[in-house]
């Protein structure tokens, strides 16, 4: 058999077309997220849209992870990829009914997408001691939250919530624990052959597809409403917020990082931190924002009811921490500029009672483009330094 893996020939990875193709179902989850929390504004919804979000970014950053070592070029891994692409569908088909009549729909695909991907690893570099050693202790912790997402699906009510909550906490712990399985040992990240490049576009590529679902989300509202000034208005700050969200996210240091992970002397420990944790609260700002967005638009003016304001501040806000972090892993400091624009958007709760929806969602996108024209001027007048 013609191997799976890619090769490495020390010229970068790219990304092919078939996992942009893959990525088009995580377009419609997104989209499924973002609505079901607007349907369900509240701390509970809020805590179910976490969930269904975190489950989301798990299946999709794990199969990255998995073209990050086959070539997505050959029948067998496009073939894995196709099914792991039904699967998703069937997930987020499923989404805002996950806690309701469709619980044990979203179970089985999620689990199916955990385990089958593991089961094909294990074929795929069996002649890889290596890999498929670690592949094997991902297939026990995949099969062990399998058994609490199942048991959960087969539940209702508070019983599934828990039964969930403790499925992903096992999902997200056991890399951080190194895949520890009695009898086989722990994974050493020093051993994981990351293409930093790829693993950084892929992010990168995810990101993308998140602001392109606020952009649909805007879009698709301002086009049913009446275009009165105060909606026009809110409308741009909307858009200039995603443009924010890009230029904060593609910035200078995004390349950077790429490099810093390729010359790392543990790549496979930095891609941890930085690509595998830290995007998942980039990805739910943007969700987040969307809705505060489509939210502004509906009601530009009045008061700022508590949720509205909990999405128009939340949404930036975790997508400024979510950079923050994404940093901080990669480069070992702090980015003083997001750092003033985390605290500068918390302090955005003072002005809330003096304020309009509209006012508000300026102000949280005034504060985004301070802080990405000042990372600008730093960057041309100081490179990032590389630890």
């Amino acid at each position: 058999m013609t191997s799976l893996t890619r090769r490495r020939d020390g010229r970068p990875a790219r990304v092919g077309f078939v996992e942009l193709f893959f990525d088009l179902v995580f377009v419609f989850a997104v989209t499924q997220i973002s609505h079901t929390l607007l349907a369900h504004l509240t701390p509970l919804g809020a805590l179910q849209a976490a969930m269904m979000a975190a489950a989301v970014w798990w299946a999709w950053i794990y199969t990255s992870w998995v073209t990050n070592w086959l070539d997505p070029e050959r029948a067998a891994v496009r073939i894995a990829l196709f099914a792991v692409m039904g699967a998703g569908l069937l997930l987020s088909t499923s989404l805002p009914e996950a806690f309701g009549a469709k619980g044990l729909w979203f179970a089985l695909a999620f689990v199916s997408i955990q385990v089958g991907r593991s089961l094909f690893m294990l074929w795929a570099v069996r002649k890889d001691p290596v890999l498929s050693r670690n592949f094997l202790r991902i297939l026990c912790w995949s099969s062990l939250s399998g058994l609490f997402w199942i048991a959960g699906g087969l539940v209702e009510g508070q019983t599934r919530l828990w039964l969930w909550l403790a499925a992903l906490a096992i999902e997200y712990v056991s890399p951080a624990l190194s895949f520890r399985v009695p009898g086989l040992g722990k994974a050493v990240t020093a051993d994981w052959t990351v293409e930093g490049g790829h693993i950084a576009e892929r992010v990168g590529l995810f990101v993308i597809i998140c602001l392109g679902e606020s952009i649909l989300v805007t879009g698709a509202t301002f086009a049913d409403l009446t275009w009165t000034s105060e909606v026009v208005a809110a409308a741009v700050v909307a858009f200039v917020g995603t443009l924010a969200m890009w230029w904060l996210y593609f910035s200078a240091s995004h390349e950077a990082a790429s490099e810093v992970i390729a010359n790392a002397d543990d790549p496979g420990k930095l891609a941890r931190r930085a690509y595998t944790y830290c995007p998942i609260l980039i990805v739910a700002g943007i969700i987040v924002t969307a809705v505060g967005d489509e939210l502004a638009l509906m009601h530009p003016t009045g008061p700022v009811a508590i949720e509205t304001a909990a999405v128009l501040i939340g949404g930036p806000l975790l997508f400024m921490i979510g950079g923050l972090l994404a940093q901080l892993a990669v480069f070992e400091r702090w980015a003083m500029p997001r750092v003033i624009g985390v605290v500068a958007l918390a302090g955005l709760w003072f002005v809330v009672p003096m304020t309009t929806p509209l006012g508000l969602a300026a102000l949280t996108t005034a504060v985004m483009v301070a802080v990405a024209a000042w990372e600008t001027l730093v960057v041309r007048t100081r490179p990032i330094a590389h630890p």
